[in-house]
């Protein structure tokens, strides 16, 4: 009989949505202040254009003690969060496995998840930067599509809104993923079986993988279009989550 850490199969163990919309609400600060930075600018005067990526990439620069408040705010939240579910899980288990559980080390992995939530959180200026620099570039080529490029560029803190929203959504699940993936391996846990979210937004991809079993070290292909191979929950907007299974 396999075991596994779960206590109903149809639910995510651990509560993210909670951290999902402070984190988001966090980020979608950055695209208000990138819109600032772009409205007081006058829409289709090419010449202001180097201004405003230098005060992008500027503010991205600036963006680094902040962002590493923020981030550290989330995943200790995301962390604390899958420590209790663990403790509450594993309440049945032997007292050698569940110490090995609560000492799994979880540290390295989360300096590693902080550095790249701060360089995802830096990147939405520098990426809103770069993407006036591309719209500057094509109305010089095409001058008859100036005034459509110069609207273009004034979303930018739109655009920046929705790219927040969904580093949000994404890396909240892969954060708690990670972490779980951290303590099964610390218990020498042999994989887990693929559990989505069993509703109607689950994408086809994922819902071939439900219910199926994938060992740790051999992720399976989650979105066939591009290949990329990721656990549950590691790949873009992605709620699906790992069940366990316990080493014998």
């Amino acid at each position: 009989m396999t075991v596994t850490l779960d206590r109903k199969r149809d639910r995510n163990p651990v509560k993210t949505r909670g951290a999902e919309l402070r984190y988001g609400s966090q980020l979608r600060k950055v695209a208000q202040h990138v819109g600032a930075i772009i409205q007081p600018f006058t829409p289709g005067d090419m010449s202001q254009v180097p201004t405003i990526e230098q005060l992008l990439n500027a503010y991205a620069d600036m963006l680094k003690g902040w962002a590493t408040q923020t981030a550290s705010n989330m995943l200790m939240d995301v962390a604390l969060r899958d420590e209790q579910t663990w403790k509450v899980l594993a309440k049945d288990l032997s007292r050698g496995l569940r110490e090995e559980i609560r000492n799994a080390p979880t540290g390295v992995v989360m300096r590693a998840l902080l550095a790249e939530q701060v360089d995802l959180i830096q990147s939405l200026p520098r990426e809103a930067a770069q993407r006036v620099h591309r719209l500057t570039l094509a109305g010089i080529e095409d001058s008859t599509r100036a005034s459509e490029i110069a609207k273009e560029i004034m979303r930018s803190g739109e655009v920046t809104a929705s790219r927040a929203q969904i580093i949000a959504l994404t890396e909240v699940s892969r954060t708690a993923a990670t972490l779980t993936e951290a303590r099964a391996l610390s218990i020498q846990s042999p994989g887990y079986f693929w559990e989505t979210s069993h509703d109607s937004d689950v994408r086809s991809d994922h819902r071939e993988l439900d219910g199926k079993f994938f060992a740790w070290n051999d992720p399976p292909v989650a979105d066939k279009r591009t290949g990329i191979k990721a656990h549950p929950g590691c790949i873009w907007r992605c709620r699906c989550w790992a069940r366990v299974v316990l080493p014998d």
